[in-house]
């Protein structure tokens, strides 16, 4: 092994009648200069120098220098190893400067969406919002945050939206436990108070819609939430949820507020839904009996209206027909002062005429023999009565 004159690389001593070490010194074509020392089939590495010197030769050229690699290291010897140029020329030093005034202008200039607004931070404090369009912010001095005022984002809360299981379960004013999902859709009105007075605008916005809903439920018994207050109970939340966020400078307007769900907790449903039928079946026996309760006593009213109205009638025909007689009386007592045979005989015909008017007679004459005293007279009356009823 040792007879072999073999490298630490690996490299045959006896290649050529050189050694390895010789190799490396010059750097010829025969050697290991352009690659690393070893035998004939080890991997081709170009060393670091020479990639600088090709670097520096290619952008020689670009920046409209003179090609020198024609003088560089074609054959053997040392023509590889030349003085290097200096790098920082005059042409280096324009491209630099070019590139970096692109770089800063594209870090400077920035676009706005129609319905996106900037907020512009000078040194890290607000200075102006950018309009939409094409806007300029000299970097690093001037930053810029766009932001999507337009943009309708959505807060859901409630077990039903994903959230927690307890966040929709809230305690109305009867101590009866409802469970509640809606949604709160927001904007951003203000770019520079959203940017600057809230730190976590979700969690702020969805811990206030929270706390207004409890408010409003509160305040509320359960049956009406249920049935017909519950746009009311929504347009109070969206509300008081605005109120508070505008308190907070908050810059965020609510949009609308959907309330998805106002049910009992699931566990309690099928009995809820029983007392509730119970309670519907005695609200509509309620009803009835307030129906015949008020036509009974309609009924009562009228007839007594009835029986007063009747008695106050008779109450003023007797009265009517007694002064009556009692005028009529003094006017036959003053004809009787005046004529007394007369008017005792005109009573008397009248009185008959009265009584025998409304009796059926037979007249009976006791001087006729031939008929049995029986007289024949025309009754009058009798076909009266009979030609008024046909």
């Amino acid at each position: 092994m040792a007879s072999n004159g073999s490298g630490p690389w690996g490299g045959g001593g006896n290649s050529g009648g050189s050694g390895g070490g010789d190799d490396r010194g010059r750097g010829g074509n025969g050697g290991g200069g352009g690659r690393r020392p070893g035998g004939p089939d080890g991997p081709q590495i170009p060393e670091i120098d020479e990639l600088v010197k090709k670097g520096q030769e290619q952008l020689r050229v670009l920046m409209g220098g003179r090609d020198n690699s024609d003088r560089s290291g074609g054959g053997g010897g040392g023509g590889g190893r030349g003085e290097t140029p200096p790098f920082f020329t005059r042409g280096t030093l324009l491209l630099g400067g070019v590139a970096a005034v692109f770089l800063w202008g594209f870090a400077s200039f920035y676009t706005v969406a129609p319905e996106e607004q900037s907020v512009e931070l000078f040194l890290g404090e607000f200075s102006q919002v950018g309009n939409p369009g094409l806007n300029f912010a000299p970097w690093p001095f001037v930053t810029a945050e766009v932001l999507p005022v337009t943009r309708e984002q959505t807060e859901e809360l409630g077990a039903g939206s994903g959230g927690r299981s307890s966040e929709g379960l809230m305690l109305t004013t009867d101590e009866n436990i409802i469970d509640i999902d809606f949604q709160v859709v927001w904007n951003i009105s203000d770019p520079a108070k959203f940017l600057f007075n809230l730190a976590e605008p979700q969690e702020t916005i969805s811990a206030v819609s929270e706390s207004a809903m409890r408010e409003v439920i509160a305040r509320r018994e359960l049956a009406p939430i249920l049935n017909r207050d519950r746009e009311v109970v929504k347009d109070e939340a969206m509300t008081l949820i605005q109120s508070t966020l505008d308190a907070y400078d908050s810059g965020v307007n609510i949009v609308r507020l959907n309330l998805d769900k106002a049910d009992p907790p699931g566990e309690v449903i099928d009995s809820f839904r029983e007392v509730q039928a119970a309670e519907q079946e005695r609200d509509r026996l309620e009803r009835q009996a307030d129906a015949y309760a008020n036509r009974v006593t309609a009924g009562a009213r009228g007839e007594a209206a009835q029986l007063l109205e009747e008695a106050e009638a008779y109450r003023a025909q007797v009265v009517n027909e007694a002064l009556g007689e009692a005028s009529r009386f003094g006017a036959v007592l003053a004809e009787y002062a005046k004529a007394p045979e007369v008017t005792r005989k005109r009573l008397y015909l009248e009185t008959m005429e009265q009584v025998l008017g409304r009796v059926d007679k037979i007249i009976l004459d006791e001087n006729s023999g031939e008929s049995q005293g029986v007289v024949p007279y025309l009754p009058l009356n009798e076909l009266r009565r009979s030609g008024g009823s046909n």
